[in-house]
């Protein structure tokens, strides 16, 4: 008689799973057992198990994590955004949740990062070789959690992503819509990626991970056509009624000008649902 050896079920952690960790950890269920790490266990999506913590207070991490974890991926934002939220957030929730794992053998940890480590203002393209040399606390304290991530002892990958935009994040359409944004031409370059893709990226290279398939240590996860912000806001201006800009209204960001290369990512076999900001912001008008 044959003896089929059953393969155990992955066991992942997505430790803070608000919208973007939600979001992965709805994409993995199918194949896993998901937990959802947050200080309101309630809030994690259907299919996730919730866990009630909070990481920046270690005591409320005790006998709370499950036991033979595969992947864990860290996605926290800050609660506040002084340099302390951000150290609290990237760096000492990070250390915590590691010191409560403890001994456990991690196929994987991914963190979860941002393009804020460049500094690049030249219009260059980056990619995940290119220096990183953030001159804000913010991107300081984001390339403190690759670190530690890095030089955690578990195999270990950062996904470092480019601006978020999607149907549950507006502020740019509307203040484009409203009058509230108008930047000076020519606008320095900007990187984005839809929140569907930023979900879908990551759990596609967990999904790479439990396979067993080699990942490298970083992935810029950006969409495939960096653009000047004035031609954004020109775009969306011919493609929905839009006031006329006010007179304080918003010149752009401050994350420099440069170009966020993602053929890294590409080359893992993922694809993009919305390749290039036409596409995103097209589905999101038309959804109104």
């Amino acid at each position: 008689m044959a003896i089929t050896e059953r393969r155990k079920t992955p066991r992942i952690l997505v430790a803070g799973c608000g919208k973007l960790g939600g979001a992965i950890a709805s994409r993995l269920t199918t194949s896993a057992t998901v937990f959802g790490l947050r200080r309101n266990p309630g809030r994690v999506p259907e299919g996730v198990h919730g866990i009630g913590a909070d990481l920046t207070r270690p005591e409320t991490l005790t006998r709370k994590l499950p036991a033979d974890l595969d992947i864990i991926l860290y996605c926290l934002t800050p609660s506040s955004y002084d340099q302390q939220g951000y150290r609290d957030a990237y760096v000492t929730g990070l250390e915590n949740l590691l010191a409560a794992v403890g001994s456990q053998s991690l196929k994987h940890l991914f963190f979860v990062s941002s393009s804020s480590v460049y500094s690049q203002d030249d219009d260059s393209w980056v990619d995940e070789s290119s220096s990183t040399e953030p001159t804000r606390f913010s991107g300081e304290q984001v390339l403190a959690g690759e670190q530690t991530a890095l030089e955690s002892g578990h195999p270990a990958t950062i996904i470092r992503y480019s601006g978020i935009y999607g149907p549950s994040r507006r502020r740019f359409l509307e203040e484009v819509q409203e009058g509230r944004m108008n930047p000076a031409k020519p606008a320095p370059f900007s990187n984005r990626i839809h929140e569907e893709d930023a979900a879908e990226a990551a759990a596609h290279l967990v999904k790479l991970a439990l396979s067993g398939a080699s990942l490298e240590t970083c992935y810029l996860a950006s969409d495939c056509e960096p653009v000047r912000l004035d031609e954004v806001v020109d775009w969306v201006r011919q493609h929905t009624p839009c006031a006329d800009p006010q007179p304080d209204a918003r010149k752009g960001g401050r994350a420099g000008s440069k170009r966020c290369s993602n053929k890294r990512l590409l080359g893992t076999g993922f694809q993009f649902r919305y390749p290039d900001f036409r596409a995103g912001y097209r589905a999101m008008i038309d959804q109104g």
